[in-house]
């Protein structure tokens, strides 16, 4: 597999520093690294892999973070360029059971690996009519992913959609029109779906980015194709995955210092020279990788060298944020897999209520049972025996505008709760557990908000704003969920490619000047070599 501009090119030259050790950041590690770049990547935090994390609770150390990993292929390829193999770093199974979904008193549905099993389910669970509008659903999911995948997954940042519809061809005005841009996701699922339970269940995929399914365009429907491809469990869960693309970029030379935040991004002439670590030690370096949300720039969290780099999303653009539950509890009454959903019965006020900048009375509840597998062989944990589970319920990104008290923690907990024992499901009370918010998530990620995904994908213009990797400041590039091309876990892989690939590009057609010293530091050797301080 060969990853565009990347393999087979010139050796790199230059001194790296990637700020942040999300997905995006350590995939562009690696891949510098692996050309010949001298890179360090500088974590805050004493783990990597960003939002990919593992918590403790009750003596149990829990997945946190990201917990559907799909879209393999990016990922064989980001170790195939490395001259590795992702099975050889992580346990990868792949999942039969997509995810079960839930509706009070009325019923089940599971989505399978198999597509014909799944419209199977879909006709057993609605009827026949809704067995051909998923069939439908799914061609045309199909078709809207394979318009997008090379032109826009995979392309270059566009400000506009014209030079996208350049790479699709001017000429496949058909395959324009497909994309479905300018129709809501939740009207375009009205015309394949008459039974609200699946509208609902299809338009979740909106969640995915952080959006609202009655405020996102119909493209993203290209989620729900992406996910039917496959979904692997990872032994380990994301977290193991970022530690296994921590070692690779290792293993190429890269070096990874956590408990090293960056307070400043240092420019010379208009043009990045290095960071400058809260410990105030200086790091020289020729290129600079933002892994963080582009708000934190734009707000100045590093420096009012990169302020203005990068333009601010304002407040009413944010995704979704979400309350996240860390649990270690008993649980019973309902017969959970891998990935498991509990859907409210009013969908529309849902949203609406987090659009008004409340969380919900009555939410949706994703439910990740870490330890069961997605085979409907695979056995349930021993009766009596607690589980770990991670539980996410969408939520307004308001973490530095809103303090969330105990009271209304409390109230969210049991109003997360309420939707479990509708739909079956119960949990021990009190509940052994872990909660963030999205003030939690201001506190991990500033100038956020606690937007997990950026930018909302709500209109049809949104999927241009996002910020691409080349910034207004030479030498600063960014990467991550918060970028182009969209949030999610392989996404922000594909983020850390294309970041990697410019930076190559640009590195052919500049001159770097010769490495010189930073004044005001303590440190100017290499981001390679430079000391831990």
């Amino acid at each position: 597999m060969i990853i565009r501009g990347l393999t087979g090119a010139r050796r790199l030259k230059v001194r790296v520093a990637v700020i942040g050790a999300g997905i995006g950041g350590l995939t562009s590690a690696a891949l510098l690294a692996a050309r010949g770049a001298e890179v360090t990547v500088f974590e805050k935090e004493d783990w990597v892999g960003g939002k990919a994390r593992r918590v403790e609770v009750d003596g149990a150390a829990i997945d946190g973070g990201p917990t559907v990993f799909t879209y393999r292929a990016v990922f064989d390829e980001v170790f195939a360029a490395c001259n590795a193999r992702l099975e050889d770093h992580v346990e990868v199974t792949r999942a039969e059971v997509l995810a079960r979904h839930a509706w009070d008193d009325k019923g089940t549905l599971d989505l399978f690996a198999d597509p014909d099993a799944s419209a199977d389910a879909v006709g057993a669970f609605a009827g026949p009519e809704a067995a051909r509008g998923y069939r439908a659903f799914t061609a045309e999911a199909q078709r809207i992913f394979e318009v997008l995948e090379d032109p826009f997954l995979r392309g270059e940042k566009a400000s506009t959609p014209l030079p996208m519809m350049w790479r699709i061809g001017p000429w496949k005005l058909g395959d324009m029109l497909a994309m479905r841009p300018f129709d809501r996701m939740w009207s375009a699922l009205g015309s394949h779906f008459k039974d609200p339970r699946l509208q609902q269940l299809f338009g979740r995929y909106a969640t995915y980015c952080g959006s609202s399914p009655f405020n996102a365009p119909a493209t993203l429907m290209l989620i729900a194709h992406v996910e039917a491809k496959g979904v692997w469990l990872i032994e380990g869960g994301i977290h193991a995955l970022a530690k296994a693309i921590a070692g690779l970029a290792e293993g190429q030379g890269a070096r990874v210092r956590t408990g090293a935040p960056v307070t400043e991004i240092l420019a010379v002439n208009g043009r990045t020279s290095g960071v400058r670590l809260a410990s105030g030690e200086v790091i020289a370096a020729d290129i600079v990788i933002c892994n963080g949300d582009p708000s934190a720039l734009a707000t100045g969290r590093f420096g009012e060298a990169a302020r203005h780099a990068v333009p601010a999303i304002p407040r009413t653009k944010r995704s979704l944020s979400a309350l996240v539950w860390y649990a270690h509890t008993r649980t019973k009454g309902f017969d959970l897999t891998h990935h498991n959903v509990f859907f409210s019965r009013d969908y529309a006020r849902e949203f609406r209520e987090i659009a008004s900048g409340a969380t919900p009375s009555e939410p949706t509840v994703y439910v990740c049972a870490i330890d069961r597998g997605a085979s409907l062989a695979d056995p349930a944990p021993p009766p009596g025996a607690r589980e770990r589970l991670q539980i996410i319920v969408n939520a307004p990104a308001d973490g530095d505008v809103h303090a969330y008290s105990p009271e209304e923690r409390e109230q969210c907990t049991q109003a997360m709760m309420a939707t479990l024992r509708r739909c079956g499901l119960q949990l021990e009370d009190p509940l052994p557990h872990r909660l963030m918010t999205p003030q939690d998530w201001e506190g991990l990620f500033p100038a956020t908000g606690g937007a997990l995904y950026g930018r909302a994908s709500h209109g049809w213009a949104a999927s241009f704003q996002r910020q691409g990797p080349k910034t207004r400041l030479p030498g600063l590039y960014c990467t991550g969920g918060a970028t182009h091309p969209a949030a999610g876990v392989p996404m922000a892989a594909l983020s850390g490619q294309l970041a990697a690939r410019v930076i190559a590009r640009d590195l052919a057609s500049t001159r770097i000047s010769p490495r010189a010293a930073i004044p005001g530091g303590m440190s100017t050797r290499s981001a390679t070599t430079g000391s831990t301080g």
